[in-house]
Formats: structure tokens, sequence, C-alpha cells
């Protein structure tokens, strides 16, 4: 499907599809995430094509970090992108082409898209196994509760489903905050909210963060409240291989599992 958006661009239904990922999903794009997520092809032409996208106004830019080679231009929609796609406008509350030298949320939301766009788009699960879904939080889970995940995904096999929420930690969350987390999720599997609000019986958190210190802390702490919930894992080993592979740290067990086949099986 093609339209006209105004300025005389004709409007692809790959930019389309990357509008809707962002009022839905992702809220905001780096280019790398942008080409996977659009399939635009390469550097250069993503290049292109977001520059065309944010001269007519249907997204915001805005370039992370200081100023020279190390600054990256990142994405969000604009109200003008959600209008003409139908979707909530949740884009980035900064002011266009602005620099952000240091931005936790910017960076926090880059890593969970990274997890999005692996598991979505650059998928290696088990044969058999397809991504159902994924959702976006952007209120607490219960009225009775502040927790706010990251991200929950479905997967799917003929006879089971898989499901897990996703945390992002980048080390700037406190220990007590942590440990409420923890609480909340854990409160959340044995009281049946869970179950009633999406209709499977089981879940897991899948936790990634920044160093094995700090995934020694939060495991830890996890430890003290429940053992049967939470995976871990590191950024670094993440990026090297990838969501469904045998990377996720049991709670006080030190074994890393392929959760996905352990669940399936």
């Amino acid at each position: 499907m093609t339209g006209n958006s105004g300025r005389g661009m004709v409007l692809q239904e790959r930019d389309r599809h990357l509008l809707r990922e962002l009022g839905t999903v992702l809220r905001i794009v780096d280019r790398d995430q942008a080409k996977t997520v659009a399939g635009f092809g390469s550097d250069s032409r993503t290049n292109r094509r977001l520059r065309t996208l944010a001269d007519a106004g249907l997204l915001k830019r805005f370039f992370l970090g200081t100023r020279g080679a190390g600054q990256k231009a990142i994405y969000s929609l604009s109200h003008k992108g959600a209008a003409l796609v139908g979707v909530p406008h949740r884009g980035l509350q900064r002011r266009k082409e602005e620099a952000l030298v240091a931005d936790f949320f910017v960076e926090h939301q880059l890593t969970v898209n990274e997890f999005y766009c692996a598991l979505r788009y650059r998928p290696l699960l088990p044969v058999g196994t397809s991504f159902e879904r994924w959702q976006a939080f952007y209120q607490p889970i219960t009225p009775r509760s502040r927790l706010i995940p990251d991200g929950y995904f479905v997967l799917r096999r003929p006879s089971r489903t898989v499901a897990a929420f996703v945390e992002v930690d980048l080390g700037h969350e406190r220990r007590d905050v942590w440990r409420d987390k923890v609480r909340a999720y854990a409160d959340f599997a044995v009281s049946g909210d869970y179950e009633r609000r999406f209709g499977t019986k089981q879940f897991r958190v899948l936790v990634i963060t920044t160093t094995e210190r700090r995934l020694a802390s939060l495991e830890l702490t996890a430890s003290v409240i429940t053992n049967k919930i939470f995976r871990f894992t590191t950024l670094p080993v993440f990026r090297a291989h990838g969501p469904s592979a045998s990377i996720w740290r049991r709670t006080g067990g030190g074994i890393e599992e392929n959760l996905i086949e352990e669940i399936l099986l």
C-alpha cells in the first residue's frame, strides 16, 4: 500500500510499518533498529529514508551523545506520523534536533528494542515455534501494583505457550527498587492475577543487565524472595548469542539454560 503524505512524498507500506511499530512498541529507534524493523536495505538507504520521513514531519530526529563522530541520530514518532497510521502518540518528549548527552530513558528504551528486534525480526527459534505477540506497558499491570514491565512476549507451539516478561537493568535502579519489583512479580504469579489477565498459568521474567557483578547482585536479591521465576543474562552475552540461546541463568542455580527449549519440553 502506498500513499501521499505531503510534500510529494509517496509513503510505502514499510514506512507505515515502521510508524506503527514506533507507536505501539518501540517509541524510538536508531538507524540499525529502523533498518531491521522496516527492511530498508543498506545503511545509506536507511539514513536517506529516515531523513525523508523526518523532513515530511512524520518522524522527529534527535542526537544521542556529544557532537562529532560519536553522535548517533535517533528517531521518534511525531503527532502527524501517529495520526497518519492511527496509533497513539508516544513519541519522545524532547525538542526536535536536540542533542541528548546522557539520557537514561533513551538508553534503556533502545536496549529494550534490541531484545524485541532480536526476537521478532531475527529469530532463531526451535522448529515449530512461532512468535505470536509482544506487549509494551505504559501503566502498572494491576491496579494494586506499581509494576510496569519493560515488555512481555508470547511464543506459540501447537501443544503449548511460552510467555515471559522482559526487564532491562542498566545499573541505575537502587537495590530496594529491584527488591520491590521482584516481590511484585512473585505476587503477580501466586495471586492468580497473571492467569486472569493473560490466560496462561506460568511465566518467566528475563532480566538483561550490564555486567556479571551486577547480575550477581540482582540474582542474590531475587533469590531471597523466589527462585522459580527469574532468569538472568548480561548484555554482552545476549548480543553475542541472541535470546533463544542457552544464556539464561536460573536464580540460585548458576546453570545457563535455553529457556525456550526448557519450557517447551
